[in-house]
């Protein structure tokens, strides 16, 4: 088993042959999953899929695989009914609570990363993270439930509330809808950490009978989800997704679903996560997962450079709100941008190693393009995983590039640079990057970029923003268990 230790996770990283606590995919059977035409058998089952030679075969583990074949850019999905768009975003960050907030600090380069001063972390080997501090739920969260909540649900409540607010749907306009229409799908990786911690510690140190009520309801992942609908009302699909750090992108692709197939008019969705905790810090760096750069913490996360040692742990959460076109041009709603597809895959390979041949990453990107009707020449913009581990950043490369293959016009930048992996948020706040992106015609640089690898042709915009008008831009996570996801955003054009 020594061989374990030393072996690299999905995002590069090393690990202990143990099981890694509070990371599960238990959703696949729920039907925002399926594709929309998911009654019919897809040609791909019964055949190989275009990207992958007739000979194709499984051969020690590996799969052989070739590129698809250029193809003129195809047409994209005109049924306004069919249409997914964004209305509105909330988040909560290092940087704070305000989307401009946030895109402001990433455009100027700035490192949230700083030495933790929410625990005592001085016996720790590692002791900074991308902590977020002087957080407020005032207006948000009554006083009550706000001393009583995990923060998982309090970044879950104001970034999805705020998110709510930004697509004017507010809790009067709300009250004139229905509400029947209009779900919740915010997942976590992890859930509510602090409240499981603390009611295992009661346990332990002074009985069952010590043990908080509100230790299971506030512990199981689904409670982000119910709460946000409990508090505004909201009586659509509802339920949580938990594929480590790919569950924000999961949760898109499955809320687009909903509103394709029309279950829902309007979905608000993301991720959330708060592991900076002694639980979760010294779980990771049990995982031989996170960086030890103590001494330089805003130096620490450096994606594709060749001094990287692992990744740095975040926390926040990034929700949108995704609605139809049809309702959302009915009711006069400002049109951010648009969700054009995505796509979910796994390695099917294991527990934390990413496969070798890249064929799970490239894949996901092929069907998320096959999906949002989008020919690979048409993006020029990718917010990638980038995590920052030694392996992780060199395969999500090679997989973008079997896909991609003149990527002269494409800028590749990593946001966990400066904000840290955030883990089942990650997505959500990296979407919002995307969008922004978007929306701004500027992409925040990828700082810490010193010596980059040789093998990273791409370019990935280091330290310094860059102006570039986005025509296609996709979004990459990925996550323990081979989870790999990918969402495509573009401009809104009527």
């Amino acid at each position: 088993m020594a061989s374990i230790a030393s072996s690299s996770c999905s995002s590069g990283v090393g690990i202990q042959s143990r099981e890694i606590a509070g990371v599960s995919s238990l959703t696949h059977q729920f039907n925002g999953l399926r594709p929309i035409d998911s009654i019919q058998l897809s040609p791909s089952i019964t055949s190989p899929p275009a990207f992958l030679s007739s000979s194709a075969r499984k051969s020690k583990g590996t799969v052989r695989a070739m590129a698809a074949p250029a193809v003129s850019a195809p047409k994209r999905e005109k049924d306004p009914k069919k249409r997914v768009v964004i209305s509105g975003m909330g988040c909560v960050s290092v940087f704070g609570n305000d989307v401009d907030t946030f895109y402001n600090k990433l455009l100027e380069g700035e490192s949230g990363i700083t030495l933790i001063d929410r625990f005592d972390a001085s016996d720790f080997t590692v002791r900074f993270a991308g902590q977020i501090r002087d957080f407020s739920s005032v207006g948000y969260i009554d006083g009550k439930n706000d001393r009583r909540l995990d923060d998982c649900w309090r970044y879950c409540l104001v970034a999805g509330k705020r998110a709510l607010e930004d697509a004017s749907l507010g809790s009067q306009v709300l009250e004139t809808m229905d509400r029947t229409r209009i779900g919740v799908l915010v997942g976590t990786g992890m859930g509510g950490l602090t409240a499981f911690s603390g009611g295992v510690e009661a346990l332990v140190q002074k009985g069952f009978k010590k043990m908080s009520p509100f230790f299971i309801p506030y512990s199981i992942s689904n409670m982000g989800s119910a709460l946000l609908a409990i508090d505004t009302g909201l009586m659509g699909p509802n339920y949580s997704i938990s594929t480590a750090c790919a569950t924000a992108n999961y949760c898109f692709y499955a809320a687009a679903n909903h509103i394709r197939r029309g279950e829902a008019d309007v979905m608000v969705v993301g991720g959330t996560e708060a592991a900076v905790i002694p639980a979760g810090i010294g779980g990771f760096i049990a995982c031989r997962a996170l960086s030890h750069r103590n001494d330089e913490p805003h130096k620490a996360s450096r994606p594709w450079d060749r001094d990287r040692d692992g990744f740095v742990m975040g926390e926040g959460a990034g929700v949108l709100v995704m609605e139809s076109l049809e309702h959302a041009m009915k009711r006069g709603a400002n049109i951010i941008a648009e969700y054009l597809g995505g796509a979910v895959t796994c390695d099917a390979h294991h527990m934390t190693d990413p496969r070798k041949d890249g064929l799970g990453v490239s894949s996901c990107i092929t069907k998320s393009l096959e999906d949002a009707k989008v020919s690979p020449e048409e993006v020029n913009y990718v917010n990638a995983h980038a995590t920052s581990t030694l392996a992780g950043d060199l395969a999500e490369v090679n997989a973008i590039k079997k896909v991609f293959k003149d990527t002269s016009e494409i800028k590749m930048n990593g946001t966990k640079s400066m904000i840290g992996h955030a883990l089942g948020a990650a997505g959500g706040l990296e979407a919002i990057a995307t969008i922004k992106a978007i929306t701004t015609g500027w992409v925040h640089p990828t700082i810490n970029q010193d010596n980059l690898e040789p093998e990273v042709t791409i370019d990935t915009v280091p330290n310094v923003k860059k102006q570039h008008q986005v025509n296609v831009g996709i979004s990459n996570s990925f996550g323990f268990g081979g989870h790999n996801s990918v969402v495509v955003f573009a401009p809104f054009t009527p």
